[in-house]
């Protein structure tokens, strides 16, 4: 197993027409013929319908989703920060990854990020203009309606530019972010004016208006790219970074280009699993850990045994995670070897079947020296175009800086490379050199968006979730081969592990009282999370030609919607 070669239409039996080989193929649809949106927010699935009105496709949906979601949930994504996306197109089959990921500015230097003792400083690496990377998402937006939409730009960010200029009331979770994050949106004066109104955290029934970020949207869809990484928008983000304490420069914000990568795929009990290369980590992993569990008839055994060797192929692909990955543009990575099911064969063989493996006694892996405030939409559009696209501006509000005049919130995406290497981020991941910050360098991400594709049945799935991403889609994959829809699958309760700290993150009701204690007898040493992402997933049966769509259940304003 590789990195797809090539995987375009002399690879198109990789989605449908090999798939479709499998069964009756006059017994499955070619394209639904109506569309589907799954988002964590009404105002965004909406939007995303609005502009398929107007005679756009999934790209174009796509950039009204994800530029309506950085005006009502600035916590989570936005114009500062960046994506990554998997696409599917329908009319030639052909399938790519796009890359908008941040990358550091050119005057990077790791110092700034430490404190006295040379341990990452927590205050620089989250919060502030030294925080924060070159956004990717303006450019990756523009590049997706150039290079794969029908309508003009102007068209796909009308919605958002309309519900920036004119406002809405946010809901509980966003007003409950800024009372989280209030102490720093207060350190920044634009931040403050913005979303702290008379100095004070605003109540509900607030509109929130954002007119400075309304005609920084109409600038990129009047001038595209130049935009946002040239003019005034440049200019006004470089002098309000610089003026506080930032090292942006002109040319950083000039010289950002998007990244269209091979998508990884792999083979799972007679599904084609396509999902995301590297700088995501968390295509790899996934990969990883299913070609472990392909070697375990995972239905014949019971939860207990089921969940252990689950967590420990977690354990062991987080372990490889750490150590291996980082921006193929600057590390080369042994991922022959890291999706070779030969590969899984023997650390497979390491897993005992009644007894976990402590981290501690994995054996190091030989490198080359590396929140959950992130949101996932889902796309079908009538014809059978896909997109499976994962936004984040990090944490919370990312780094609680407003962009002067521009109304941008920045990133902090800063602290997703290994500041200090083997020393702990905000998700508690660590990395070696591989991941360390270099001028022009994306910082590794656990954004998996993902194709699951069958016989008869697809899946466009993806999570938010900082480290956890990784595992929620890994669990969410198994769900669809087990044959949950779309609804099950975003509703189901979630585990994860990591590799270190060695602990198991369950959520509350995942297990029952004797599997809990089943499970901590074998040395798995289970602690309850509140904090998870929010999954959106749509799913099309190709036997019933059925489109569903459901939002997590865990957040109220999503919204999955056929139509």
């Amino acid at each position: 197993m590789t990195l797809a070669p090539g995987w375009r239409v002399a690879a198109a039996s990789f989605f449908f027409v090999a798939a479709a080989a499998q069964a009756a193929p006059a017994e499955t649809a070619k394209r639904p013929g109506h569309a589907a949106i799954a988002s964590a927010n009404f105002m965004a699935t909406n939007a995303g319908f609005e502009v398929l009105a107007k005679g756009g496709n999934a790209f174009d949906a796509a950039v009204a989703v994800s530029s309506t979601l950085a005006v009502v949930e600035p916590q989570s994504s936005g114009i500062g920060g960046g994506f990554m996306a998997l696409l599917y197109r329908a009319s030639d089959a052909k399938g790519t990854f796009i890359d908008a990921r941040e990358v550091a500015p050119g005057a990077v230097d790791s110092k700034v990020y430490l404190d006295a003792q040379g341990k990452p400083n927590r205050d620089t690496a989250e919060n502030g203009p030294l925080a924060a990377g070159i956004p990717g998402e303006p450019a990756g937006l523009v590049y997706m309606a150039e290079h794969y939409g029908k309508l003009p730009l102007k068209v796909s960010l009308a919605p958002a530019i309309r519900i920036a200029r004119d406002g809405f009331q946010p809901d509980e979770r966003f007003l409950g972010a800024i009372e989280e994050r209030k102490d720093v949106l207060a350190r920044y004066p634009a931040s403050a004016a913005l979303l702290l109104p008379g100095g004070a955290v605003p109540q509900k029934g607030w509109t929130f208006k954002q007119p400075d970020l309304a005609a920084t949207l109409e600038r990129l869809a009047d001038k595209g790219v130049e935009g946002f990484y040239a003019g005034d928008t440049a200019k006004e983000l470089v002098g309000s970074a610089k003026a506080a304490g930032g090292n942006w420069t002109l040319q950083d914000l000039a010289s950002y280009k998007v990244k269209e990568r091979k998508p990884i795929n792999l083979d799972y009990r007679g599904f084609k699993i396509v999902t995301a290369p590297p700088p995501s980590s968390g295509g790899v992993a996934i990969a990883e850990i299913l070609n472990i569990l392909a070697g375990y008839d995972l239905a014949s055994m019971d939860i207990v045994h089921r969940t252990h060797v689950t967590l420990e192929a977690m354990r062991r692909a987080f372990r490889d995670h750490n150590d291996y990955l980082g921006d193929p543009d600057f590390v080369k990575m042994p991922l022959d070897m890291l999706l070779s099911p030969f590969y899984a064969d023997g650390l497979r063989a390491t897993i005992l079947p009644d007894k976990a493996t402590p981290s501690s006694m994995l054996p190091m892996a030989l490198a080359a020296d590396p929140g959950m405030h992130t949101t996932h939409f889902s796309i079908i559009d009538a014809d059978g175009n896909m997109v499976a696209s994962t936004l984040t501006v990090n944490l919370e509000f990312g780094s609680a800086f407003v962009a002067g005049k521009t109304g941008v919130l920045l990133n902090n995406e800063m602290d997703d490379f290994a500041l200090v290497p083997n020393e702990p981020n905000a998700f508690g991941l660590r990395g070696s050199v591989a991941n360390a910050p270099k001028g022009g360098k994306r910082m590794l991400s656990s954004m998996s968006p993902s194709f699951v594709i069958g016989a008869d049945r697809v899946a466009v799935i993806g999570s938010p979730g900082g480290s956890t991403i990784i595992t929620q889609v890994l669990e969410g994959i198994l769900a669809f081969i087990d044959g949950k829809d779309a609804q099950g699958i975003v509703a189901q309760k979630r585990f994860h592990h990591q590799y270190l700290p060695d602990t198991v993150a369950v959520e509350d009701g995942t297990f029952d009282a004797a599997t809990t204690k089943a499970l901590n007898d074998m040395g798995h040493n289970l602690k309850v999370r509140s904090s998870w992402g929010f999954m959106n997933v749509v799913t099309w049966d190709r036997k019933a030609n059925k489109l569903d769509a459901a939002s997590d259940p865990r957040r109220p304003s999503g919204l999955g919607k056929v139509q």
